[in-house]
C-alpha cells in the first residue's frame, strides 16, 4: 500500500473536515458558505491562513482565537481527524477490493462528508437537514443505477424499510418517539446501504444508541426520559454497515 497515497487523503480529508465545520456553523445561523470568509464564531473577526490549517490551527492557537481570545471548541479539530482518518479508510478499503478505485473512493467520501455533517448537527442541535439526506439519497440512488454499483430493487427496497420503519414509529406516537428527520435519513440510510444491509445498520444504530443511553443515565448526564440525538447513531450505524455489513451478516448466517 502507498503510504504517500493514504497521507493525501488524510490530509484531504481533514481540509474537507474544515470545511463541514464553517459549513455546520453557518448554516445554523443563516450565512452562505461559499461567498463569506471565515470569521471567528465569538467576535466574528476574519481569520487568516495561520487560523484555518486543519489541527494545527487548533495547536498553535492553543485552543484560542488570535484576537479576542475566546476559547476555541474541541469539536472543530476533532471533526477535522475524525474526517481525515475515514477519508484515509475509505481509501485503503478500495484500493485493496477494486482495480479502479477512484469512483467509489469519490462517492464513499461524499457520504462520508454528509454523514459527519448529520451527526455534529444532529448531536449539537437535534435536527436533521433534507438538504444532506433526502436531496443526496436522488442523486445517489440515480448515480448508483446508472453505474451499476448497487440494483435498483435492492436500493428501494432499503430506501423502503428505512424511511417506513421510521415512519411507522412516527405515525403510531404522532410524532413523540422519532421526528421526521429520521425518517429522511432512514430513506438515505436505505440507498446508501441497499437491501440487506440497510438491516445491519439500523441493528447497530439501536446497540449504539441503547449503549451510549445507559451510559450516559450513569454518569447522570441525562434521565430515563431525556431525548438523545439518535440521528448520530443512526449515521454510525451506516458507517459501519457501508464496510462491513455484508461480513455481518455472513458471519451472523454462519452462526444459524
Amino acid at each position: 500500500m502507498d503510504w504517500l497515497f493514504l497521507s493525501y487523503f488524510l490530509i484531504i480529508g481533514a481540509v474537507f473536515g474544515s470545511f463541514l465545520n464553517a459549513w455546520i456553523w453557518r448554516t445554523r445561523v443563516g450565512r452562505t458558505i461559499w461567498r463569506e470568509r471565515s470569521v471567528c464564531v465569538h467576535c466574528n473577526v476574519t481569520l487568516g491562513i495561520i487560523d484555518l490549517i486543519p489541527v494545527c490551527s487548533f495547536i498553535i492557537l492553543k485552543g484560542k482565537c488570535r484576537s479576542c481570545k475566546e476559547n476555541i471548541s474541541c469539536h472543530y479539530p476533532l471533526v477535522e481527524i475524525v474526517t481525515g482518518v475515514l477519508f484515509t479508510w475509505v481509501a485503503y478499503y478500495h484500493s485493496l477490493y477494486l482495480i479502479n478505485p477512484a469512483p467509489q473512493i469519490i462517492r464513499d467520501c461524499i457520504l462520508v462528508s454528509l454523514l459527519v455533517f448529520v451527526f455534529v448537527y444532529d448531536l449539537y442541535y437535534m435536527e436533521i437537514l433534507d438538504r444532506v439526506t433526502t436531496i443526496p439519497a436522488v442523486i445517489l440512488f440515480g448515480i448508483s443505477w446508472w453505474l451499476g454499483w448497487q440494483e435498483w430493487g435492492a436500493m428501494l427496497i432499503g430506501a423502503s424499510i428505512g424511511a417506513g420503519f421510521f415512519l411507522l414509529q412516527y405515525l403510531l406516537s404522532k410524532g413523540k418517539w422519532v421526528g421526521g428527520g429520521d425518517i429522511r435519513l432512514g430513506l438515505f440510510m436505505g440507498i446508501i446501504l441497499g437491501w440487506p444491509n440497510i438491516l445491519v445498520g439500523l441493528l447497530l444504530a439501536y446497540i449504539f444508541g441503547a449503549v451510549a443511553g445507559v451510559m450516559l443515565i450513569l454518569l447522570k448526564r441525562r434521565k430515563i426520559r431525556s431525548e438523545i440525538p439518535f440521528g448520530t447513531f443512526l449515521t454510525v450505524g451506516t458507517l459501519v454497515a457501508m464496510f462491513w455489513g455484508t461480513s455481518i451478516i455472513n458471519w451472523y448466517m454462519s452462526l444459524l
